[in-house]
């Protein structure tokens, strides 16, 4: 793989890792907001955007647990090769 190719891959990576973050915060603070102009109040925007907060780290956390269970893919084929690296070097 040459050095392009994991340019592009780890900003893809980065770019899923925003949107799985951004897209719950987002609507669920919509979603906040729209019930506090319902009801008249101001408290609902703030618990609404938290619950968007946990869903978008619940998010990142099992998308990074997919890709370093997925022996094959980029970042832990990666990771693998710096580990061996670094045992290369002690020893």
């Amino acid at each position: 793989m040459n050095q392009n190719q994991k340019v592009f891959q780890c900003l893809t990576l980065i770019s899923q890792f925003a949107i799985h973050m951004l897209v719950p915060i987002f609507m669920c603070s919509y979603l906040g907001y729209f019930i506090d102009s319902k009801i008249g109040t101001s408290f609902m925007f703030i618990i609404f955007f938290f619950v968007g907060a946990a869903a978008g780290g619940r998010n990142i956390f099992l998308l990074a647990k997919r890709i370093y269970d997925d022996k094959e893919s980029f970042p832990s084929t990666l990771y693998e090769s710096r580990k061996k690296k670094k045992k290369g070097k002690r020893s």
